[in-house]
């Protein structure tokens, strides 16, 4: 193992190992690529850390997570309590509330990156990777800035660009005759820009619900358009998350019995949603988020302005995603030393539980092939830069 501590490291990351002219690099990576510096990848890369297996990260920003800090809302919080979101090793600061904020998150993850020593190579755009099965190595093409090209060798490549990396425009007739602006929720940051003007909001998810509770702070009158059925929970019950309550209740009671224990709180809480044109699956939140992916909503204050009829409804329609096709918990592991992170639809949890397994998975491959790794990296990849 010593062998993967010491391979092209320096190389990689030495600003004065450049070379004037624009020919591709070609760079032999110790362990695995990890592809994006999310949340997702900063896990997997300290599980991997901590195991002993040096990785390197490629991320296409010019910063750490991203989608946090250039596509998210100003008033975004967490929407599960802090010891469901921290990421593996090291929990949140005992002074940050049970929902951190957008920022706090942010500051979380970069102390997380400083912990681990962690140190991605940005403005990377990965454009090609291919496995070479002779050979038994991943070939990873990026292109930079300046469009200069670069090529990452390496045994094992690990997927963590997110569920939510690329925005979903659904087409809907008649919206290239709209007159007014059209944002989608990755570009949205608080109600104040669209003061006393009426909003429609398509989509009934946690977003889309909180960007209309946004809207009525600014004196917006928002619409929200919902077309599939939808669970809406309260974010509490008796003064604990719900989601902590879930998962409670689910080491002793199966999960139908816990669905019809949420169901009836939330009655009891929030009153019957149907009346507000916000009608529920036939399954229960938690049997509907298993088969389906999709989370239920929690509820931060939105219920309470539709009631008031500041915010409106009617019908929503919903966009399939790419993700890995085997489901939850299987989709984390491909062939060939291909993974998935942060794909489960599981949130910060899933993350936790998926650099978990990868990490231990490229670990016990490293110990059985490392004299095998050693031998091919010197004798037909010879030299690391060329």
């Amino acid at each position: 193992m010593d062998y993967f501590k010491e391979v092209e490291w320096k190389r990689i990351h030495d600003p004065f190992n450049k070379k004037m002219d624009i020919s591709p690099r070609r760079i032999v990576v110790a362990g695995p690529v990890i592809v994006g510096a999310g949340p997702s990848g900063l896990a997997t890369a300290a599980c991997l850390n901590e195991r002993g297996v040096p990785s390197l990260i490629l991320e296409r920003a010019d910063c750490i997570a991203s989608l946090w800090q250039h596509k998210t809302y100003d008033r975004l919080r967490l929407h599960l309590p802090k010891q469901f979101c921290e990421l593996p090793r090291m929990p949140f600061p005992a002074n940050f509330p049970t929902y951190p904020t957008k920022q706090q998150f942010l500051a979380y993850l970069e102390a997380y990156r400083n912990r681990f020593g962690l140190d991605p190579i940005f403005n990377q755009t990965v454009v090609n990777a291919e496995y070479d099965h002779r050979f038994r190595f991943w070939s990873v093409k990026t292109m930079g800035l300046k469009q200069e090209e670069a090529e990452y060798v390496c045994r094992w490549l690990i997927v963590a660009t997110g569920e939510n990396a690329e925005e979903v425009v659904p087409h809907i007739e008649g919206l290239d005759d709209f007159g007014g602006p059209i944002v989608h929720s990755s570009s949205y940051k608080s109600g104040k820009f669209f003061r006393e003007k009426s909003v429609l909001v398509v989509g009934c998810g946690n977003s889309g619900m909180e960007v209309c509770l946004d809207l009525c702070d600014y004196n917006v009158r928002p619409s929200l358009v919902v077309r599939d059925t939808v669970h809406v929970l309260p974010q509490e019950i008796i003064g604990r998350s719900t989601f902590g309550l879930s998962m409670c209740l689910l080491k002793w009671f199966p999960v139908r019995l816990v669905d019809q224990l949420l169901l009836v709180m939330s009655w009891f809480l929030l009153g019957d949603t149907a009346r507000l044109g916000l009608h529920r699956p036939k399954l229960g939140p938690l049997e509907f988020k298993n088969l389906s992916g999709k989370t239920p909503v929690l509820d931060v204050g939105t219920l309470a302005k539709i009631k008031t009829g500041d915010i409106k409804e009617s019908d929503m329609f919903c966009e399939k995603e790419g993700l890995p096709r085997k489901p939850f918990p299987n989709g984390w592991k491909g062939a060939s030393g291909l993974y998935a992170v942060g794909f489960t639809k599981r949130g910060l949890l899933g993350v936790s539980i998926d650099a978990r397994r990868i990490a231990e998975d490229v670990a016990h491959s490293c110990k059985a092939e490392a004299k095998n790794f050693i031998v091919i990296s010197r004798t037909k990849l010879g030299a690391t830069t060329t």
